[in-house]
């Protein structure tokens, strides 16, 4: 069995390759009477889009969505909605080296291992050009949660991190590599460059923060908003490591150190902290929602690294093409509907089960 649906009341489904004529999405248990175009998904599909800037693969693919199904007259119907995304700019050629061997890191040896047989032109189901029509979903989810306000950026690119005492959410917009410093992206613009011309490339950590989120979504015990968010920011390629809140930070704190106090509020509890990243015993508890994605370094490299063929010999591979040098960059929008694609999906877990 094969899994490519995620979610529970609210579900996508993705399909397609990297390198097939086409990708995208079923989004299925929307509501129905939300006003939904294209246009209110196509500015997200931007800010992911490859080939705006040298800092990313120069892969030109314009990503206009086009809804299939699901929408009559502006407004969602309640049934599936499909969403489509040509691919207009593959060059298959350039793997012809990776059907032969396996690139280290990536997951040419464990598809091959598992099915028998893989699509190697760009890494088909593997390739992180999949998360186009994640992102598309997630547009298609924000509709149902516009009480919540979603934002990441990229925190750091080769262990290079922003100085938070420097942040400022405008400039996320006003650089290319999602930053809100602007003087860390000056210094990425260097980092990056360098690790691209030396056909290397870098890994980035990517936070996102979700505020608005009402205190109830969650449930214990396997539906955990924290375990949710967990997988679903696991399930995108190229992410080796999550974290809600402190994460790891936590198990170097004592308890009072680790502790989220309260105080009386007008509106209910006020938080002095927020250790915990808006999430206690699965469920929020009204404050800021913080998630933390690591990204590794992109497997597709020129510089030659040790691997072994189809046959089992011994040889090294240069993976040519149009790749990131730092995938992480273009993993900020991704890891933001991801974030919506789950909250929509636990506001309408908590509505059925509460009616709130």
């Amino acid at each position: 069995m094969s899994y490519n649906t995620f979610g529970r009341v609210f579900r996508f489904t993705t399909w397609g390759e990297s390198h097939g004529p086409a990708l995208g999405a079923v989004v299925d248990g929307c509501p129905p009477g939300l006003a939904l175009s294209e246009a209110d998904i196509q500015p997200f599909l931007d800010k992911r889009r490859p080939g705006t800037s040298r800092f990313t693969t120069q892969r030109q693919e314009p990503d206009q969505v086009r809804i299939l199904s699901g929408v009559f007259e502006g407004r969602t119907t309640g049934t599936p909605i499909a969403l489509h995304i040509d691919n207009v700019d593959q060059r298959s050629k350039d793997y012809s080296e990776v059907a032969q061997a396996y690139r280290p890191g990536h997951a040419d040896y464990a598809y091959d291992a598992k099915y028998g047989f893989r699509d190697y032109r760009g890494g088909g189901r593997s390739s992180a050009r999949e998360t186009a029509a994640r992102v598309a979903a997630g547009a298609v989810a924000r509709l149902v949660i516009p009480e919540v306000k979603i934002a990441a950026w990229v925190e750091a690119i080769g262990g290079d991190a922003i100085f938070y005492s420097r942040f400022d959410e405008e400039e996320i917009a006003r650089n290319p590599f999602f930053c809100p410093d602007a003087q860390a992206a000056s210094r990425w613009e260097r980092k990056v460059d360098e690790a691209r011309k030396a056909g290397s490339s870098l890994g980035a950590t990517v936070t996102c923060q979700a505020s608005g989120v009402p205190a109830g979504w969650g449930a214990p015990l396997y539906a955990k908003l924290d375990s949710e968010l967990a997988a679903a920011m696991m399930s995108i390629n190229a992410v080796k490591g999550v974290e809600i809140g402190d994460g790891f930070a936590a198990a170097l704190a004592t308890g009072e150190g680790n502790a989220d106090p309260m105080r009386p509020g007008a509106d209910g509890p006020q938080f002095l902290a927020n250790h915990a990243g808006g999430i206690a015993g699965g469920i929020s508890t009204g404050q800021p929602i913080w998630v933390r994605t690591a990204f590794k370094p992109t497997s597709s490299i020129l510089t030659p690294v040790e691997t072994i063929t189809r046959e089992g010999e011994a040889t090294e591979i240069r993976t040519k093409g149009r790749h990131d040098p730092c995938v992480g960059i273009r993993g900020a929008p991704v890891v933001e509907a991801m974030m919506a694609l789950v909250l929509a999906d636990q506001k309408l877990l908590h509505r059925a089960q509460t009616g709130r």
